[in-house]
């Protein structure tokens, strides 16, 4: 089967459209109150691997829904008005994501250069999944 576009463009279409961070940038982001890291990977890569630090895990298939005011699956988080660094474990899904979000008009979203992948390999924080849904 020939695809009319295969997953590299899609990725490179969305690079040329978003915007992203480098890790040394990110790093810094931590402290920031009006930042919020969401990781949008599958929970068992989140269980398996750990996250950024006080992240939120808003899994790739819920995210368009729980950005939306208007769909009944809405994160009151997602309406704070704050940054959104999105990463995921490679860069290619919040690549994808970002394009998506950014479309439906979300401001103040980029995404992380190299993923969770490149924050571990960098020894950056890891934290643990929280046990319970973030509660915003």
């Amino acid at each position: 089967m020939k695809l009319k576009i295969g997953y590299q463009a899609l990725i490179d279409a969305a690079m040329a459209q978003i915007e992203t961070i480098p890790l040394d940038e990110a790093q810094k982001l931590l402290s920031e109150p009006n930042t919020l890291f969401v990781d949008i990977r599958d929970v068992r890569e989140v269980e398996r691997e750990g996250m950024i630090p006080n992240a939120l895990h808003a899994p790739r298939g819920m995210l368009e829904f729980w950005v939306d005011p208007e769909s009944p699956y809405y994160k009151p988080i997602f309406g704070e008005g704050k940054r959104l660094v999105l990463y995921c474990a490679s860069a290619w899904r919040s690549a994808l994501a970002t394009e998506t979000l950014q479309k439906m008009g979300v401001p103040n979203i980029c995404h992380l250069e190299g993923g969770f992948h490149s924050w571990k390999n960098a020894k950056l924080p890891i934290a643990e999944k929280a046990s319970k849904p973030h509660q915003k």
